[in-house]
């Protein structure tokens, strides 16, 4: 039986899968990946082999020494190369693409609401946009395997996908949704990076504001923050925070 390759927009929606999965869950047992398959018409292992081979891509798994197969696609590359700095754009894609496919409202296949639509927002605009903000937390929150890289809790429900340079200070397109602005935080961590009371050096070590280090504050302020000062957080297998980020809160939001 003759293979049949690859085409872009199977492509694309490998590779927003590949970004909203933990890096050690890219399997052909996968639900997702099982769901996936079934919806594009190819097997399980054959989805699973086109992300290992997206994976072959990114900076961060080639640093691990991991490889794709040894004549893969050249379409996986310019794909990977075409969204890297435009993650809104892959992501409305990705769900334009599965809409189609499914014959339904792109909306209804993101489980966007458009109800109450917000006053000068349209419905396009209003729906990639909470496009994006969903493949940003699922992104990040993957990348770090859905734990706290601070304090390693795992609970779904506190978790946050945190921007480290500010949402509303991010280039709409090269920022906002771009997974290495991001750090999987627990609510209370993610409340204290927001307002600069901590913040991670280039060596991804935490540093914490002298307004928390005082005598006066609680002992569980000192216990629940103060006490990571100079510990590094769980960095991840993929989307590893960009410097530059980093940088920008350190200088711009840090209140030291």
């Amino acid at each position: 039986m003759t293979r049949k390759n690859w085409t872009r927009e199977e492509t694309i929606v490998a590779f927003d899968l590949y970004c909203k999965l933990p890096f050690g869950k890219i399997h052909h047992s996968h639900p997702e990946i099982i769901k996936l398959a079934q919806l594009i018409d190819r097997e399980p292992s054959a989805v699973a082999m086109k992300m290992l081979n997206l994976a072959s891509h990114d900076p961060e798994q080639q640093k691990r020494g991991i490889k794709g197969l040894q004549h893969g696609s050249k379409l996986e590359g310019l794909i990977w190369a075409e969204f890297q700095n435009d993650w809104e754009s892959l992501a409305y894609e990705s769900e334009a693409i599965l809409a189609r496919i499914k014959n339904e409202d792109i909306a209804f296949v993101a489980n966007i609401d458009l109800h109450n639509l917000p006053a000068g927002k349209d419905k396009h605009s209003l729906v990639k946009q909470r496009i994006g903000q969903s493949f940003f937390r699922s992104a990040v929150l993957n990348a770090y395997e859905c734990r706290c890289c601070i304090t390693g809790i795992a609970i779904d429900s506190l978790l946050v996908a945190s921007h480290i340079k500010p949402w509303k200070l991010s280039d709409e397109k090269t920022e906002r949704t771009n997974p290495t602005n991001g750090l999987c935080l627990n609510a209370l961590h993610d409340k204290a990076f927001d307002q600069g009371l901590i913040s991670i050096n280039k060596r991804f070590e935490i540093m914490v504001s002298k307004e928390l280090k005082q005598d006066k504050n609680d002992e569980k302020t000192k216990e629940w923050i103060v006490s990571f000062e100079g510990k590094k957080i769980v960095t991840p297998h993929k989307f590893l925070p960009d410097r530059r980020f980093i940088e920008y809160h350190n200088d711009v939001v840090f209140r030291f």
